[in-house]
């Protein structure tokens, strides 16, 4: 896989992610949307369907790794070049804020009516403006679990320990299935495969942070949402930003190392 194709795939692959993954969240969340209120077994759903078209789509460019931490994982089990991680990296970094952006654009008015509605920003005439020197600037705001994840019960270590569990039994699964014929990253079925591991995941291990499990589907998306223009949206919380990085950065590389001792 050349340089070119890696880092297109990749970001293609990754905004089709985010643009699917985030998009439920944002139907899920949003007042006025028709999904309103559907729960978190339709978000879970929705985040493993957004995997397999992701995936899909990416793979025959980029293997579609889609996520820093499945690369870290590969790399340390040898199907990647470490000279290609950066390039890995910066596909999936692109491609988590341009389909941030997307669902931005595709939920606008229901972004503007959520956001201006006053049992959501609270008090008479609160939906008119915030001034901007009065927004909340660190911690959640009303909408940042659209664009990312943040944890029910604020603890470091266990917020931490969350996603590294969750992302090392993600990428111990990806490593196992193993390649396709041409070494281009999982088969149909091993993407298939991959979805339903996601969902499980989400449905088992989500609950305390809302598993990130991915450092770009993360952050790329937060530094979105601390650049689009909201009205009232509050502060991107990035005291809390650096756990689903390395938190899933960790979980990746300790799965590369599981499947060096116990598989290679």
């Amino acid at each position: 896989m050349s340089s070119s194709d890696i880092f297109i795939g990749e970001t293609i692959g990754t905004a089709v992610l985010i643009l699917l993954g985030c998009g439920v969240v944002a139907g899920v969340v949003l007042k006025q949307s028709k999904a309103f209120e559907a729960g978190w077994v339709a978000i879970t759903l929705g985040w493993g369907f957004a995997v397999l078209t992701g995936a899909y789509i990416s793979a025959p460019l980029s293997g579609a790794h889609l996520n820093p931490a499945v690369t870290v994982g590969l790399a340390i089990e040898g199907g990647v070049e470490w000279s290609k991680v950066p390039i890995y990296f910066l596909g999936q970094m692109l491609g988590a804020v341009i389909g941030a952006s997307l669902v931005w654009l595709a939920y606008l008015g229901h972004f503007h009516a959520h956001l201006t509605d006053r049992e959501i920003v609270g008090g008479p005439g609160a939906q008119d403006t915030v001034a901007a020197d009065k927004q909340q600037t660190s911690g959640a705001g009303p909408v940042l679990g659209v664009f990312s994840t943040g944890p029910e019960i604020r603890n470091v270590g266990q917020n931490l320990a969350t996603e590294i569990i969750a992302t090392a039994v993600l990428v111990l699964a990806i490593l196992t299935q193993g390649l396709n014929g041409d070494g281009k990253g999982l088969g149909v079925i091993g993407v298939m495969i991959t979805a339903f591991v996601v969902v499980g995941i989400g449905l088992s291990l989500g609950g305390p942070t809302g598993y990130a499990i991915n450092p770009a589907r993360d952050l790329g998306p937060r530094i979105a949402h601390a650049l689009l223009p909201l009205p009232n949206k509050g502060g991107s919380d990035w005291g809390y930003a650096w756990i689903p990085v390395v938190g899933p950065l960790i979980g990746g590389a300790i799965a590369g190392g599981i499947y060096e001792i116990a598989f290679a």
